[in-house]
């Protein structure tokens, strides 16, 4: 018998209740307008930022990729956070870096508005893929036929 919360001597410890939680989201979000003013210098510089931000937050940033209009974030989220909190962080902080690190670019800004798909463990190698393969993929389809889509895609 356990009193006062503590075991007593020569007694096994209960066994305590763990928690699991997996969270695999694709996140997409664009410039304002979708305005092509990602160049390749500033997206070899934001990729790793936007990584670090994540790192901070406890989020797994489990592929980073997109174009000169938006940005593709693969995540592994913690159960303390949610989707919208994450994308406000990774919004908010990477528009402040990008007008400090980048003075010509003071009037940045992010497209209101994400989507957020959920991933399941077995499209999670598929879909690094899709995100690293950005430039290639945008070649033959724009950015709204893509996200149009991945809408579609979820029957939303």
């Amino acid at each position: 018998m356990i009193m006062g919360g503590r075991v007593p001597a020569g007694t096994k410890e209960p066994r305590r209740m763990h928690s699991f939680n997996s969270c695999v989201v694709h996140c997409v979000w664009s410039t304002k307008n979708r305005e092509p003013i990602l160049t390749s210098d500033l997206r070899e510089r934001l990729w790793p930022y936007l990584g670090g931000i994540a790192k901070e937050n406890k989020i797994k940033a489990l592929a980073i990729g997109g174009t000169t209009d938006h940005v593709h974030m693969l995540l592994s989220l913690p159960a303390t956070l949610s989707v919208a909190k994450a994308i406000q962080l990774l919004k908010g902080n990477s528009s402040k870096w990008i007008h400090e690190t980048f003075p010509k670019m003071r009037s940045f800004e992010w497209q209101q508005g994400y989507g957020a798909f959920s991933i399941g463990i077995s499209a999670v190698d598929s879909t690094i893929a899709y995100i690293r393969g950005q430039t290639n993929h945008h070649r033959a389809q724009s950015f709204r036929e893509e996200f149009q889509n991945n809408v579609a895609s979820t029957r939303l």
